[in-house]
């Protein structure tokens, strides 16, 4: 017991405490000339006596503290005046035997103590150490620590399993919230979030377990003069975290309400734009190059420059915009951005290139490539295109941008889509006959706008047949695919109801006769000469 009250004394490790003499924040060199006691320092001497410096005066009273008995701990510390060296001193004794000498060189000018203030302060220190060192090394306290130690360990135990029983509680309380669509969370957020609260109640419950375990492992370790140093240590080290958090907070405030200030200002300005691009989206107010099909487009990118220049100028009032974390999450998204932004750039460019110039809008029926149909969305990065099908095809803009958009309805809008369709027939048939009958299936059909009268165009003369197109007028609603149906139908009935084949011949051998239409034939049924009604 000797040795081990011996071992502890020896222990001299610089931890700075709110002392007058010894230094909150010592370098090495006065590190060295200061006396600690159970990491707790005690005093700075400064005084060199002959050839001895204060790091050798430090030494001889670890030596001194070695020799110490537990009989001699357990008496009181008491101090002499002396003078020593021709100047006043002070001397420390532990039951009866000296310690430690205290001169007046010893004093630092800026410290501003006389030498029995420096005396008293320092034998008050010394008195809490031994008193703290004689009261563990008592067996009686002793056994009292270890059984403070058992309940401790009981009531940690309890309140991990009370902690443990709440959140089975908590869990079931919100299945049957869940169960009867109730609790503070919507119902419609539940397949998104599930059971949110009982996850950020067991996190709870984690978090408070662990300072509970925390603070045990502080107050056992301080009650066992074996291990009270790193229970001083845990205190305080939770002391200068809490302090440190505490003084984070309070000079953030400042900060944090410029922030809050541009953030309203922001939000302000922003709400005046939407009414203002409203009042243009409804045709109430018109502003040059600005149009109310593009409208949601600037609204999107304007919101975005405004709140980006906001951050900007909030950013360095934020806490910890100058630290090491925001660096290197700045660098981070930075590289994210330069790496993946090439393509993602291309198609958001695309895709403003579209809305501004105003080629298809949501609604439009168009052409695309291999792809009919009408257009259900332009995105930012894509466009989305419903065919006949009832597909939904989804174009990339930069691919939509890149090649030919027929835009069927851009000439009409509100109203039916022109629909065409052709066939080829040989020259052997009159082509005022082949005008009259598509002509005639165009009025048969179904879905078509008779309002305006149906469009024959001979697109070209080939070497064997002849390119007929016709062009319709769609009712407003009728689908591209069903009417396109019901021409071609029709148009079949026609021909074979006149007794017209539909083909395009190819030549081998060059007929004997010439292939060509009588003039008697020019006007054949349907057709009808000019003035005279048709069939």
């Amino acid at each position: 017991m000797r040795h081990a009250l011996l071992a502890l004394f020896s222990l001299l490790v610089a931890i700075p405490l709110f002392a007058a003499e010894p230094r909150q924040q010592p370098t090495d060199h006065e590190r060295a000339r200061t006396v600690y006691i159970f990491h707790q320092p005690i005093v700075m001497l400064q005084a060199t006596f002959g050839l001895t410096t204060p790091e050798e005066r430090v030494l001889r009273i670890r030596n001194t503290l070695r020799s110490f008995t537990h009989a001699d701990v357990s008496q009181p510390l008491t101090v002499e005046p002396i003078t020593r060296y021709g100047q006043p001193a002070r001397l420390f004794l532990m039951n009866g035997k000296p310690i430690m000498l205290l001169s007046q060189a010893d004093l630092d000018e800026g410290d501003d103590l006389t030498l029995d203030q420096a005396a008293e302060r320092v034998l008050t220190r010394m008195e809490l150490q031994r008193k703290a060192l004689s009261d563990q090394y008592n067996t009686g306290y002793l056994a009292l620590a270890a059984v403070k130690v058992v309940f401790g360990i009981a009531a940690l135990g309890l309140f991990c399993y009370g902690a443990y029983r709440t959140w089975r509680w908590v869990r079931r309380y919100n299945r049957r919230m869940l169960l009867e669509k109730r609790g503070i969370i919507p119902h419609s957020w539940r397949r998104f979030l599930g059971a949110v609260e009982s996850k950020l109640y067991g996190l709870l419950m984690i978090l408070l377990s662990l300072v509970a375990l925390y603070l045990w492992l502080g107050w056992t370790f301080s009650l066992f003069p074996w291990t009270r140093v790193w229970g001083e240590s845990l205190g305080d080290w939770t002391w200068r975290v809490l302090q440190k958090i505490a003084l984070s907070i309070v000079s953030a405030l400042p900060g944090l309400l410029i922030v809050l200030i541009i953030f309203l200002i922001t939000s302000f300005i922003i709400k005046l734009l939407k009414v203002l691009l409203n009042q243009v989206a409804a045709g109430k107010v018109h502003l040059p190059g600005l149009h109310p099909e593009t409208v949601g487009a600037t609204r999107k990118l304007i919101s975005v420059m405004v709140w980006l220049f906001a951050l900007s100028a909030a950013y360095p009032f934020l806490p910890g915009a100058n630290s090491l974390a925001f660096k290197g999450i700045s660098v981070f998204f930075g590289l994210m951005l330069t790496l993946g932004s090439a393509g993602v750039m291309n198609h958001a460019m695309s895709g403003l290139v579209l809305i501004y110039s105003r080629a298809l809008r949501k609604g439009d029926v168009i052409r695309i490539a291999d792809n009919e149909g009408q257009v259900s969305e332009i995105g930012m990065l894509a466009t989305k295109i419903i065919t006949r099908e009832n597909y939904v095809v989804t174009v990339p803009n930069a691919v939509v941008v890149s090649g030919k958009i027929t835009n069927l309805s851009a000439q009409n809008p509100g109203g039916g889509v022109n629909l065409t369709t052709g066939v080829t027939i040989g020259y052997d048939t009159p082509w005022r006959q082949v005008h009259a009958m598509l002509e005639l299936a165009a009025r048969r059909a179904e879905g078509i706008d008779h309002a305006q009268a149906p469009l024959v165009r001979q697109l070209s003369l080939m070497d064997w047949y002849i390119s007929y197109e016709l062009q319709v007028r769609l009712l407003p609603g009728t689908s591209l695919a069903v009417a396109r149906n019901a021409l071609h139908s029709n148009i079949q009935d026609v021909f074979n109801e006149f007794g017209v084949q539909i083909m395009s011949p190819n030549f081998v051998l060059q007929p004997e006769g010439a292939v060509m239409v009588a003039k008697e034939n020019w006007y054949a049924a349907p057709a009808a000469p000019p003035g005279e009604p048709k069939a």
